[in-house]
């Protein structure tokens, strides 16, 4: 498998001097479903896939996937192996920065401690044989609420986290590893031209400083117009923004592009990958959903006790107090159940990724796929066949199709 700096450079060469513009995708790894799905995915479309796991997702404590990274990695060889897959898969670490993991804030770890527990989640992921790691100090949360850190404190702490990954890396004898930079987050202050470009030229020049010039970043990513609750990529800031980055080797790379309206427009405007996650779980959702519907037909006939799936799911989420991570600023305070139906229906959609390995749902989602399997169903493929679906419109509009032989 090329290693992933490689890929990037032979993407830089198609796009300088063929004029093949491709955006690799990146798939947030938020339960076993979307995993396989996507790694079936690379396999039938030759692409290649990388995994861009958070710390709340996959971590030293199992995040809410139940996965360390080394079992994470594990994992997605195994599937790589059910399904052929010969297409490059790397794994990655998203958002690794203080504070980024939720129970870090909830806990109000000070900043020594938040430093010291990214450090050591940092070295896990280079010893579970990730090839990229997002380096993601844009948060502090001993500043007042709403306020950033500065370029030069973002700048320092980042040179901090990547001294730390080399040095670790260098003592185990570990290959390569890249690196990502920046965040499209509003509070990571990063989100207009000026701030991008000050930051890189500070992070330049901080790294040669620390002899860590061949740890320059493979991404850098930036605000292309997308967040949770916005879905129009910006090609316009897009291009200025590539235009920024090519002349240092590293490529633009967008986050939160779920349901995004004009994926084409990626490629075209040079953006070097992007990441793609709570869709999938929302789509995990949907076809549950779609089975439980059936499942009620089942059971009426067959008079068999329902899994009641959904309404299982819903009460975790409830349960797990993370949906109040989503509210809006007029909801805030507000009961569960005094939110609209829509309101509790997307909370509970994008909430589900949180609870999927809870022990009510495990077992309601046991049941559902027992009762549909009498009929001769495979529920589990359908779920995994429907993220796969909505994986593969990327994969096409990024131009990936078979790129594994380009790159």
């Amino acid at each position: 498998m090329p290693k992933l700096r490689h890929t990037i450079l032979r993407l830089i060469d198609l796009r300088e001097h063929e004029q093949i513009n491709l955006t690799l995708l990146a798939v947030c790894p938020n339960s076993a479903a979307v995993l396989e799905a996507a790694v079936k995915v690379a396999a039938r479309c030759h692409t290649p896939m990388l995994f861009a796991a958070t710390l709340n997702q996959v971590d030293r404590d199992g995040g809410y996937t139940g996965w360390t990274p080394a079992q994470f990695v594990a994992e997605m060889r195994a599937y790589a192996v059910r399904y052929g897959c010969t297409s490059p898969l790397y794994p990655c670490l998203d958002h690794g920065g203080m504070w980024l993991k939720d129970q870090h804030t909830r806990d109000k770890l000070p900043l020594d401690q938040a430093m010291h527990e990214v450090k050591l989640s940092l070295t896990a992921c280079l010893e579970a044989g990730y090839a990229l790691l997002h380096i993601d100090p844009t948060v502090d949360r001993t500043l007042p609420p709403g306020q950033a850190p500065t370029v030069p404190v973002v700048v320092a702490r980042t040179v901090e986290l990547i001294e730390h990954a080399e040095t670790e890396r260098k003592a185990r004898n570990l290959p390569p590893v890249a690196y990502e930079v920046g965040t499209e987050e509003v509070h990571g202050g990063l989100v207009d031209f000026e701030n991008f470009t000050a930051f890189l030229t500070q992070l330049k020049d901080a790294l040669e400083e620390r002899n860590l010039a061949h740890a320059w970043p493979t991404f850098v990513v930036a605000q292309v117009g997308t967040d949770l609750h916005t879905t129009y990529f910006d090609p316009a800031a897009a291009e200025r923004l590539t235009e920024i980055v090519r002349p240092t080797g590293a490529l633009l790379k967008g986050h939160y592009t779920d349901w995004v309206e004009n994926p084409a427009d990626y490629p075209a405007t040079g953006m070097g990958g992007a990441n793609v996650g709570p869709e999938f779980t929302a789509v995990e959702f949907d076809a549950l959903e779609e089975l439980e519907q059936r499942e009620r037909r089942l059971c009426a006939n067959r008079r068999l006790p329902p899994s009641r799936m959904m309404a299982t799911l819903e009460a975790a989420v409830v349960a797990s107090n993370r949906w109040q991570k989503w509210l809006q600023p007029d909801e805030v305070g507000k009961r569960f159940v005094d939110l609209t139906p829509a309101r509790r229906r997307w909370l509970a959609q994008t909430g589900a990724r949180y609870v999927w390995t809870a022990p009510t749902v495990l077992a309601a989602r046991q049941t559902l796929y027992q009762n549909l399997a009498l009929v001769a169903a495979d529920p589990h493929a359908y779920v995994v066949e429907s993220v796969a679906r909505s994986i593969e419109h990327y994969v096409d509009a990024f131009n990936l199709y078979d790129a594994a032989t380009l790159l």
